[in-house]
């Protein structure tokens, strides 16, 4: 018998849902069925798509009460499940009215005068999408919206730390029957996760470095393409020229939104030494206005820590800053309140990179702060790392902060602002280093990932031979 999976509510600490992974052979069965109706869905054309996806979305909005109040209960967080619906809804639209242009077959005629050429995009049949917690609704749909318009059927196996979103979504799903048979939860852990990719074509994954490798090398196994979107040790550099007022509130967002647990938060800050001592205290006293979502959810603006597991690895980070000479300025702690893990936003300096908060993914509102006495310094500080998901560059021009981000090792960089990608996903973009792997999830390329180019290679002339003959 399957082994059931408890599921802990961050604000109480109570285990308060269970969900019960698929049997290995229910989940085969699951996945055959989503690949069998595949072929349906891509000859409903991208119109065809399109009204189903809306006909989703109308259905999700008549539920939009159940679907916040899950998402709540996921995160403990309000503010934020209601912008993570409001990004997802939106989501549906933009893809929606960019897939027909992105879909369209090409024509043109080639080099060769008598040979024409005709392009189409094939979807692949069935995509994996294994998602996280920290986002749970936002980051299980951020591929998956494409993938659908592409033409592609798509079973998501949500994070089995924050799975409850799922309910509310597969209710709106049973009302539109061109949809609900090429669209699949499957509930579970790392585990079920793994026996996924087993039965899809391509999958995608965000989470850890540590399982983001493993993942990789299941689909090298396979000879499937994987895309993946890993962790983060973002840096934001100061320079001397910088507006110290906008660098420090975008610094502060950016460090603890969502209380930090956000691969683009900035987890790194480098500010140059004349003004340094100006931009911490900045820092510090705009952190301290910022309070805690206890005891009810409308008291702050900092939610509890979601994975428990992750509260244990921020106190271990701030334990070893203190112990190797970091100064804590505020917050500095995590806090057992009301059964729920809670940290406040914390500001440390006399930090260094031979610290876990200055190298390790924290994952948390840690705001470590680092002067430097050269740009030339900053850079090296800002690249030293086996990351390269994002990072921030703030100076008193853009030519200027230009000129330091393109020395910077990332695959996007807010300039004058903070963790910009997380709202704008206009723009493509690789992770560098450790931080993942494929096409960008961003920008036109995120939906022609889930097709594979076709060529027809059309001769247009009436003679016999071969044309190398004539």
């Amino acid at each position: 018998m399957t082994k059931k999976i408890e599921v802990r509510n961050p604000r109480t600490g109570k285990f308060d849902y269970v969900i019960i992974p698929p049997p290995p052979r229910l989940l085969a069965q699951q996945c055959n069925r989503a690949r069998r109706a595949q072929s349906r869905w891509q000859q409903l054309g991208v119109e065809g798509r399109i009204a189903a996806l809306q006909q989703w979305k109308q259905a999700i909005l008549s539920r939009r009460e159940q679907l916040t109040d899950a998402l709540v209960n996921d995160t403990g967080r309000l503010s934020i499940s209601v912008l993570e619906i409001d990004s997802f809804l939106n989501s549906i639209d933009r893809w929606c009215s960019l897939a027909p242009e992105l879909l369209q077959d090409s024509a043109k005629n080639t080099s060769i005068p008598f040979i024409a050429l005709q392009q189409t995009s094939v979807p692949y049949s069935l995509v994996g999408v294994i998602s996280p917690w920290n986002f749970p609704l936002l980051l299980s749909m951020i591929d998956t919206i494409p993938a659908l318009l592409a033409g592609c059927a798509v079973v998501v196996k949500p994070s089995e730390i924050a799975p409850r979103f799922v309910a509310p979504l597969l209710i709106a799903l049973n009302e539109v029957p061109d949809l609900r048979d090429i669209l699949l939860f499957v509930e579970g852990g790392g585990r079920t996760g793994a026996s996924l990719i087993d039965y899809v074509d391509l999958v995608c994954f965000t989470g850890s470095v540590a399982t983001g490798r493993e993942v990789a090398e299941a689909a090298a196994r396979r000879f499937i393409p994987a895309y993946l979107e890993l962790g983060g040790k973002d840096p934001a550099i100061v320079l001397e020229s910088a507006n110290l007022e906008l660098a420090t509130s975008a610094i502060l967002w950016g460090a603890v939104v969502n209380s930090g647990q956000s691969c683009l938060s900035i987890e790194r800050i480098y500010v140059a030494e004349s003004i340094f001592e100006d931009f911490y205290h900045k820092l510090v006293a705009k952190a301290h206005r910022l309070q805690l979502a206890h005891p009810t959810l409308e008291s702050g603006e900092i939610g509890p820590i979601i994975a428990e597991r992750q509260a244990g690895i921020i106190n271990d980070h701030l334990l070893d800053a203190v112990e190797k000479g970091a100064v804590i300025h505020c917050g500095g702690k995590v806090e057992d309140l009301g059964g729920g893990w809670w940290c406040r936003p914390t500001v440390l300096t006399n930090v260094n990179h031979s610290m876990k908060v200055m190298t390790e993914e924290t994952f948390g509102p840690i705001m470590p702060v680092m002067s430097f006495p050269s740009v030339e310094e900053a850079i090296y500080l800002a690249n030293d790392s086996i990351y390269g998901l994002s990072g921030a560059v703030f100076a008193g021009s853009e030519a200027e902060a230009l000129a330091v981000a393109r020395q910077l090792n990332v695959g996007a960089i807010s300039i004058n602002d903070a963790a910009l990608t997380a709202m704008m996903h206009e723009g493509e973009k690789n992770a560098f280093n450790f931080s993942g792997m494929g096409a960008s999830r961003m920008g036109a390329a995120a939906l022609k990932r889930f097709t594979r180019k076709q060529a027809f290679l059309i001769k247009t002339n009436s003679i016999n031979d071969p044309w190398w003959f004539e």
